[in-house]
């Protein structure tokens, strides 16, 4: 039973309001303005709010920012129906004096973990008539969504006002919508990515998927094995138990899980041969070796967990059991990305293993990793995974790798990966690297690149112009994934039904090998804002089915502002004579052009 969560009455102007000049982002599955004019919200609200300090702070954070920030929006929002270049949306009228109000609130379940699956869904409702703003909910989450809806329709006109009666009917298409943070290839300060889960919470992305560490480093101190934190790039540059509580309970608060990742077997050096050196294998070759087929690691620095060596499940499951008890998502990422065959050319378990029996291969390799790691991991309760593609399509994989307790990310191969996984009856998390990977296109990392040595353009005469050079040392995902690039995907693109089904959302991977505190969230932002709505309410205008990114720009565009306005440091995406004149950017006058 759905029960009021806020219920507050307001004042309401007598003049009129060209149109209305914003709407939220992501855009809500059901809004529908009035055209009776703009109605006045007092500045002062004493909300009687049930016994829960999520609620409650959630609450008095959202209105703090609401009076505090004065949001003005630079953007206007023209109806493409009646596009004009220039239209002025703008309210025009003065807010009058409005005494403070009081509201009842409460909600029907209070106790509903923030898990997988929960409950997201709210309703707000502003009817001129009555004058009396409503917010309905079913869990805490979904009030927390409502909030930060409201935050983005309350505007300031001399006051603060909503331009017209509105009623918002919301909940997400898919549970899972995030992205992903990466503080092994280099560090990451709590502050920033505290930063980023502010970001995540004002447009409704609910997943922050933590790539704790990586072969070049290991920045989390372990209580059971405190030598790891050797391999941190410093002292200053790790993470204490309490730095990932405080950034757990933060996000908590904000409606966003944290699901950690430690990537195993692959990308596996740094920190665990401190512990014993023999369950690693091929850390300290030499990576390409310049002779590719030699090659021990797709990037520098090798290193991968030895499957073979029995030693290796005692320390992995000391180090999973730690982070368990930490992290309080049910489900923990466990890797299994681009395992490299070469790396096991240093190990004799695994040489001594495929000797003893000519059919083995190097996908009975991985699948013995899965036989003997996956039941440690299993042990924790109520603990699903998610790995990634590779373990179940790659060369090698394992196979048989069970669909139960199962979410798997796709990262490669686009649409034919997710059709290949959806067929095999697995869960899918979509992280397609042509469309989501937000660190594409700054060019390769790695130095003494002689692919760089060139005096033209090497794709000119295609037209491309990805820079690749021929391999990994240039931006192998190139280009850079605009936020159209982005909005546009249609990852369900000729699933079945149930193929379809499978599907459980997006996380956006922001890899880090040329990411830190200084451009992690230009890298990140307003471009993360695209798949927040695209996996909250779609692509599409669900009257007509036609995709609405043109409509997305102007909400877009102001979202940037909205984020830079609230202490997220979000790249621009235009030239700010675009947020003013609306579609006066766009590369077709004519609106259809984008179907």
């Amino acid at each position: 039973m759905r029960v009021n969560s806020l219920v507050t009455t307001v004042g309401c102007l007598a003049s009129a309001v060209a149109g209305v000049a914003v709407n939220p982002l992501p855009a809500p599955r059901s809004i529908a303005w009035g055209t009776s004019g703009p109605i006045s919200i007092p500045q002062n609200v004493a909300v009687n709010l049930p016994r829960n300090a999520i609620v409650t702070d959630a609450w008095e954070r959202a209105w703090n920012s609401i009076k505090q920030l004065k949001w003005v929006p630079q953007a206007t929002e023209a109806p493409i129906s009646s596009y004009q270049p220039f239209p002025t949306a703008a309210p025009t009228s003065s807010a009058s004096s409005v005494p403070s109000s009081s509201a009842a609130a409460g909600l029907s379940d209070l106790s509903a973990d923030l898990q997988a699956e929960v409950d997201e869904s709210y309703t707000l409702v502003l009817n001129s008539n009555s004058s009396t703003l409503e917010i309905t909910a079913n869990t805490t989450w979904g009030a927390l969504h409502a909030f930060t809806t409201l935050q983005q329709i309350i505007v300031w006109n001399n006051g603060l006002v909503i331009e017209q009666p509105v009623q918002i009917e919301d909940s997400p298409l898919y549970p899972w919508r995030g992205i992903m943070i990466d503080t092994g290839r280099n560090f990451i300060t709590v502050p920033k990515i505290k930063e980023q889960i502010d970001g995540m919470a004002l447009s409704k992305l609910n997943i922050l998927h933590w790539h704790l560490d990586d072969s070049q480093s290991w920045p989390v101190e372990m209580s059971s094995y405190p030598q790891m934190i050797k391999d941190a790039y410093s002292p200053s540059q790790t993470f204490s138990h309490g730095d990932l509580k405080d950034v757990i309970e933060y996000a908590r608060a904000r409606g966003v899980r944290v699901v950690p990742e430690v990537d195993m077997p692959g990308h596996s050096a740094a920190g665990w041969q401190q512990v014993d050196p023999s369950i690693v294998s091929c850390a300290h070759s030499w990576w390409s070796n310049d002779n590719w087929p030699y090659h021990t690691a797709v990037e520098p620095t090798p290193g991968q967990l030895d499957p073979l060596n029995n030693k290796t499940y005692g320390v992995v499951s000391k180090v999973y059991n730690e982070l368990s008890g930490i992290f309080t998502d049910h489900f923990f990422h466990v890797g299994g990305d681009e395992l490299q065959t070469n790396c096991y050319n240093f190990s004799s378990y695994v040489q001594n293993y495929l000797a003893a029996d000519p059919s083995r291969t190097y996908n009975d390799v991985t699948q013995y990793w899965v036989d003997h790691a996956f039941p440690i991991f299993k042990k924790i309760a109520n603990r699903k995974l998610l790995i990634w593609e590779d373990l179940v399509l790659n060369d090698p994989h394992a196979p048989n790798v069970p669909t139960e307790g199962l979410l798997v990310q796709s990262w490669n191969n686009g649409l034919g990966n997710i059709n290949n996984l959806t067929d095999l009856g697995y869960d899918v998390l979509v992280s397609s690297s042509d469309f989501m990977y937000l660190d594409c296109g700054y060019g390769g990392f790695v130095t003494n690149d002689p692919r760089y040595n060139v005096q033209s353009n090497p794709d000119a005469a295609t037209g491309l112009a990805n820079f690749n050079y021929g391999g990994n040392g240039g931006s192998w995902c190139a280009p850079y994934k605009t936020w159209q690039r982005i909005y546009d995907y249609d990852f369900t693109t000729n699933l079945t039904d149930a193929q379809a089904a499978h599907i459980k959302g997006a996380v956006a991977p922001l890899w880090s090998e040329q990411v830190d505190d200084t451009v992690v969230s230009g890298k990140m932002w307003p471009r993360a804002a695209a798949l927040a709505e695209l996996v909250w309410s779609g692509n599409k205008d669900p009257k007509t089915g036609k995709k609405r990114t043109t409509l997305m720009t102007q909400r877009i565009l102001n979202f940037r502002e909205y984020l830079v306005a609230n202490g997220v440091q979000a790249a621009p995406l235009v030239p700010k004579y675009c947020l003013q004149h609306p579609h006066s950017c766009d590369l077709y006058y004519d609106q259809t052009a984008v179907n």
